[in-house]
């Protein structure tokens, strides 16, 4: 999966979190599961970005 379609599936998490908890609590079963899935997405986010920032960091020091 390529940055931009990660951060679109972020937002859209995002913004499913955001309108669960307008009408669930925090802490219902629901807006935990989405807050984890959103959490796995950053998770998966962050490794991208940090795996493609060494690969460059590599490749400049050649």
């Amino acid at each position: 999966m390529d940055n931009s379609n990660l951060l679109k599936k972020i937002e859209q998490c995002r913004e499913e979190m955001i309108l669960l908890s307008c009408s669930h609590s925090f802490s219902s079963e629901i807006v935990i599961k989405c807050s984890e899935k959103l959490d796995s997405l950053l998770n998966a986010y962050h490794k991208l970005e940090n795996g493609t920032l060494s690969n460059n960091l590599s490749l400049k020091r050649k």
